[in-house]
């Protein structure tokens, strides 16, 4: 007995030391080996109107009986065969029109721009000025390069003269907005979140605390409107207004109302005569800082004219 108890004593070292070994073994030969990266992109296709025709389907069979359910198929079949021969006589000006649907679901530093741009090359290789590409849009805003990034990513189905829809269930405000305007017309919901109404600044400031503790702060700029406001140096209702600047157009007849729907191309407004600055009929570009109207060519470097009649009428 005491024979066979080393014995298996033994043999179960042996087969625990082979597996170990076995082991080790496996996971340096695993590790050696380095995965094939593949440098494609993968893109996923849901053809949407067989989505649809399958939802049909099982709404009928629960709602048909079983003789509906038939004469039903046999019209379909029909209906069908009849499709097919129309369609083979359609030249390819006369086929049938493709939409193309496409996701953006947008944070605040539009993460998925990356994602849009390969989908609309994709996009871009098939789609003709026939078809349609629609966005369902999803963003509150966000960086402002970056979703001037996604919205020239929009601008280039535009420019293949490819009709863009973008469609907004629940919010496109900020830069989702400014993607939503590069579309040739927008579809929202009775209550969604859509537009703009400006820019939101706010910021600490810690010049208090500072002058507590008898510590001096000093900055240095190149130009009197570099910086308007300091989280550590004294703030002015001077720095203040300066912020506030708002670029103004006139004198301009408005041709829509406040909260009116436009598209690309909608006359906004009308040039009309009578600005004191002016001899003639003349668009006067200004910078307003409150009620009160500044010198524009005190903020920029001389530049090209901005903005040209569309018309002879000055319009």
């Amino acid at each position: 007995m005491e024979f066979l108890y080393e014995y298996g004593l033994f043999l179960a070292k042996v087969i625990t030391f082979v597996v170990a070994v076995v082991v080790i073994v496996a996971f340096v030969v695993a590790a050696s080996i380095k995965p094939k990266v593949s440098n494609k992109g993968q893109i996923s296709i849901e053809p949407l109107n067989e989505r649809f025709d399958d939802m049909k389907d099982a709404l009928l069979q629960a709602v048909l009986s079983e003789k509906e359910l038939k004469d039903f198929d046999k019209e379909e079949k029909k209906s069908a065969k009849k499709k097919a021969k129309e369609d083979k006589k359609k030249t390819d000006d006369e086929r049938r029109k493709r939409v193309f649907v496409l996701d953006f679901d947008g944070d605040i530093k539009a993460s998925a721009v990356d994602e849009l741009r390969e989908t609309i090359t994709a996009v871009l290789t098939v789609a003709q000025p026939s078809d349609e590409v629609v966005i369902k849009l999803e963003s509150g805003g966000g960086m402002v390069h970056s979703y001037g990034l996604a919205s020239s990513q929009l601008a280039r189905i535009t420019q293949k003269s490819i009709p863009l829809t973008v469609c907004v269930d629940k919010v496109a405000a900020s830069g989702g907005y400014m993607m939503a305007c590069v579309a040739n017309k927008i579809l929202a919901a009775p209550f969604a979140v859509i537009g703009s109404i400006g820019v939101v600044a706010q910021l600490p400031n810690f010049n208090k605390i500072l002058k507590k503790h008898d510590i001096d702060y000093e900055m240095l700029t190149a130009g009197k409107y570099k910086r308007t406001l300091t989280m550590l140096g004294e703030n002015t209702d001077e720095g203040r207004q300066k912020f506030l600047l708002r670029s103004t157009y006139e004198p301009v007849l408005a041709s829509v109302a406040p909260g009116a729907r436009v598209r690309r191309g909608t006359v906004l407004g009308s040039l009309t005569s009578g600005h004191e600055s002016c001899s003639s009929t003349c668009l006067h570009w200004g910078i307003r800082r409150g009620r009160d109207y500044l010198d524009p060519t005190a903020l920029v470097r001389a530049s090209p004219i901005r903005l040209k009649p569309l018309d002879d009428e000055g319009r």
